[in-house]
């Protein structure tokens, strides 16, 4: 199939599941068509099958805010007739499912052109529950082709809060378990923690909604059982706030802020436990990376975390706000080898099960057919 992937092309989730997503279905031997106003963060240039068609949005006088989503109609409409692209799969409904049913209209005349909109998270928690952007959120998905969430959670709050009647297809996020898998020597560790000390990670986009103050108090109880050392990985607004918080709490020396990584699957492998102390998660993507390499997460009990980690087997799930809980998981993770030895096993082998890509990535190119042949 030739299909045509448009995303956020930054570090949050939605923007790395469709980028992986693209990957995988290239290696699958689909042509797929990147439609962005950049390339997106982990797609690495020349790979086979995968293109990169950038959006230039023109700025004048009259315009106070560039009009993008128009923009990105045309340019979708534009890739669409030029190498006959099947579908559309549009990651993030505001405004990129807006932009798809424009390119879809636009070429009415001539061909048809399907898209499917995948809902992430915030685009309905956040974004779409604004009473500024409500009716065009639902309209949008009311107008999709097809409609797809990363988590049965996700699924019945859009139904809640909608009242959309479209059947809604749950495909939960994938990790490629080859590429993201445990080394259980952990030879780079040293380079982050020079003494030895056994190393947190924190992955997110540092939005106040991730909680990433709570990373650094979590570390501060931690310390006062046993060594630790925290890797904080990714930039946002919250970073400067954690930073100056490291400081208050005198445990400046034992946090390293990596800022964005492109390659996170060499990093986590050298963590023993995950952070994600965050006031709601869809599903939890990094927590799902770190299960592969064989990190267990401690994790909230919040949104689609639960369909993920299962609670004392494959990670730890505690109420959010909650830092004495969630640093007690820690040190007991980090004191008791044998618990780490099997919730590490437990949590790698729950994404070779129900995660891995060469499950997952069928399920969208059946999905495609279905929507193709409607």
């Amino acid at each position: 199939m030739n299909v045509g992937i448009t995303c956020y092309p930054t570090y949050g989730g939605s923007g790395i599941v469709a980028t992986e997503l693209g990957l995988e279905l290239a290696n699958r031997g689909h042509n797929v068509h990147f439609i962005s106003y950049a390339n997106p963060i982990r797609l690495d240039p020349g790979i086979p099958r995968i293109h990169y068609h950038e959006v230039e949005v023109s700025t004048y006088p009259l315009f106070q805010f560039p009009p993008y989503c128009l923009a990105l109609a045309s340019r979708m409409a534009e890739v669409a007739e030029g190498y006959n692209l099947d579908l559309l799969h549009v990651h993030y409904a505001i405004p990129h499912s807006i932009s798809a049913m424009l390119a879809r209209d636009m070429l009415a005349a001539k061909r048809r052109l399907p898209f499917v909109t995948t809902l992430h998270g915030t685009d309905i928690t956040l974004v779409g529950a604004d009473r500024s952007y409500f009716p065009i959120t639902r309209f949008s998905i009311e107008r999709s082709d097809g409609v797809t969430t990363v988590s049965e959670y996700l699924r019945t709050q859009t139904v809640k809060v909608f009242g959309v009647t479209n059947e809604i297809r749950v495909i939960r996020n994938f990790v490629n378990c080859e590429m993201y898998r445990p080394e259980p020597e952990r030879h780079e560790a040293r380079y982050y923690s020079p003494l030895g000390d056994k190393l947190l990670i924190h992955i997110s986009n540092f939005r106040p909604v991730k909680r990433v103050l709570d990373c650094v108090r979590i570390l501060y109880e931690v310390r006062k059982e046993t060594p630790a050392h925290l890797l904080m990985v990714g930039d946002g607004p919250e970073r400067g706030p954690a930073e100056v918080l490291a400081r208050e709490l005198a445990v400046e020396k034992h946090v390293t802020f990596l800022g964005k990584q492109s390659h996170v699957e060499r990093v986590i492998p050298q963590a023993h436990v995950l952070l994600l102390p965050s006031e709601l998660e869809a599903f939890g993507l990094a927590a799902l990376e770190a299960m592969a390499c064989g990190v267990p997460p401690v994790a909230t009990r919040t949104g689609g975390v639960s369909e993920l980690v299962t609670d004392g087997v494959s990670g730890f799930l505690e109420p959010v706000g909650d830092v004495a809980a969630q640093a007690a998981r820690v040190v007991a993770l980090l004191t008791d080898d044998g618990l780490h030895q099997r919730m590490s096993q437990a949590a790698r082998e729950t994404a070779l099960e129900q995660f891995a890509s060469s499950q997952v990535i069928p399920m969208y190119e059946q999905y495609y057919e279905a929507v193709c042949s409607r």
